[in-house]
């Protein structure tokens, strides 16, 4: 049993907002009640607000790309858990711009739901709403998988390159456009050796026969649909670089993510970003970007995802445009 270190008798969640929000003081501002953050400062040409969020446990996504060139606002729900709808329609209206705003959800039910109530009362409030569901995971791709493909690290790409567009002042209908196309155009994977801690009990979320590997695991500590012997680490991402390209589009030039699940270090990730890049070289795909790092955990999982997104014309120049938030600094 692994034992956490929260805030004793008091919302570890609302504590730990509190302090990442008196840490950033110059870039966020924390909304108490309900609870959202939003950005200090923003881009005067920005016409839309762009709103993101998701259940705690996956920090520093999402509140951490709160800021110049990202994100408006950032709506937290509690560990592994929707934020509620009325955190959204409150976070929206205060950072709705003169075309609107913009949700980007990651695609799971509750999140589903809650951002589309939200949206229902913006629209009751003549505010012009959209939104960009992110489905990256093709671990979850099949036809016995009714909800589909998961949002997974594909979220961080898709609010970088929506950022920019939004600084350069593209109104709600194209952001719309090319948030469906980035989407569209990335795909992850994520394996584990070791699963989270649950902030419940305090167990590990499941258990492996020694030797294995859960290939194709979730972000809420999902297990996935097969465990495998645990192969060579050059073996494994060539495996999963393969998958990942398969359910892609074709392409020349990708921007690539790997992600730490919460308990894989850096000395770790840069080895599978190196056979990563070594693989889609010999496929003839150009790294045009990339982060690598822990971007999207799973709380303390130990295990680590990978995410392609093959370019289309001039999303370099988004991927590369400045962008000043708490963990993302171009």
């Amino acid at each position: 049993m692994a034992e956490a270190f929260f805030a004793s008798g008091a919302d570890y969640v609302d504590r730990a907002l509190l302090g990442f929000a008196r840490d950033h003081g110059d870039i966020v501002e924390l909304n108490q009640n309900p609870v959202y953050v939003t950005a200090v400062n923003r881009d005067p040409r920005r016409r839309v607000g762009i709103v993101s969020g998701g259940g705690s446990g996956h920090e520093p996504m999402h509140i951490g790309l709160v800021g110049t060139g990202m994100l408006d606002a950032a709506v937290p729900g509690k560990v592994f858990a929707s934020p509620h709808n009325r955190q959204i329609y409150e976070a929206s209206k205060a950072v709705a711009g003169p075309d609107g705003v913009l949700h980007v959800v990651k695609n799971y039910t509750g999140d589903r739901i809650n951002f589309g109530i939200a949206a229902e009362r913006l629209r009751h409030d003549g505010i012009r709403v959209e939104r960009v569901l992110v489905d990256d995971d093709v671990a979850t791709e099949s036809e016995q998988t009714a909800t589909g493909r998961r949002g997974t690290g594909a979220t961080v790409i898709v609010e970088k390159i929506l950022g920019a567009a939004a600084d350069q002042g593209l109104d709600l209908d194209g952001l719309t456009e090319l948030g469906r196309a980035v989407t569209a155009r990335s795909r992850s994977v994520a394996v584990a050796s070791v699963a989270h801690t649950s902030h419940v009990t305090g167990e590990p979320g499941f258990v492996l026969d020694p030797g294995q590997l859960e290939y194709g695991v979730g972000i809420h500590g999902e297990r996935a649909q097969r465990s495998i012997p645990r192969p060579p680490l050059e073996e494994l991402v060539d495996r999963m670089v393969a998958d990942v390209l398969a359910k892609a589009p074709a392409g020349d030039s990708a921007i690539v993510l790997v992600n730490g699940l919460g308990g894989t270090t850096g000395i770790e990730l840069y080895n599978v970003f190196a056979r990563t890049t070594d693989d889609l070289a010999d496929r003839g795909i150009a790294v045009a970007g990339s982060l690598v790092g822990t971007w999207s955990p799973a709380l303390d999982m130990k295990g680590f995802s990978i995410t392609v997104t093959m370019l289309d014309q001039g999303w370099a120049g988004l991927w590369h445009a400045p962008a000043w938030t708490a963990v993302l600094r171009k």
